[in-house]
């Protein structure tokens, strides 16, 4: 049997109009994961992105699912249940987990493994840490997008040759 690979979804006019894809390196620095485990969540499709040759090519939008997948995993969370999180927000929200905010706003995603709970308001997260009947994993998706956005605007680093200096004869 031949597997083949799912296309990418299109990406949203904000990615479009941004151009912005990042290499496996970048990701794997700005969320704090090894290359190995990238290349496994790829071939586990929990996050499948775009392949040219061997190479792989984040967009936005899953750099920042890969940040919150980082961050859960930080936290103990299995796969599966990663899965399951990541599959509420595709599904019910509709949108990739970049796309479910403004600029500018706050965005909180809470989780027991069991209940899921994406809160803008301070307050309402407060609430529902205040009532949960068991311990609670709080992930800020806005501070992840942040991570994203601020790895943008540092300089790509380039190499220059550094002509060598012939040795004075003695």
């Amino acid at each position: 049997m031949i597997k083949t690979k799912r296309t990418r979804p299109e990406a949203s006019a904000a990615e479009a109009a941004a151009g912005q894809n990042w290499s496996s390196a970048d990701v794997a620095r700005i969320a704090g994961v090894s290359l190995r485990q990238l290349q496994w969540w790829d071939e586990q499709k929990v996050v499948s992105p775009h392949h040219e040759g061997h190479r792989r090519e984040y967009a936005a939008s899953e750099v920042v699912e890969i940040a919150v997948i980082a961050e859960l995993r930080r936290k103990g969370f299995s796969l599966q249940k990663i899965r399951r999180v990541l599959k509420f927000l595709q599904k019910e929200m509709g949108k990739r987990v970049a796309d479910l905010f403004a600029p500018g706003s706050e965005m909180h995603l809470l989780t027991d493994g069991r209940n899921l709970y994406l809160e803008e308001s301070g307050q309402r997260v407060i609430d529902v840490l205040k009532n949960a009947k068991q311990p609670m994993f709080l992930v800020c998706v806005s501070d992840q997008v942040q991570r994203v956005t601020m790895s943008q605007r540092k300089p790509v680093k380039t190499e220059t040759a550094v002509p060598m200096r012939k040795r004075a004869a003695v």
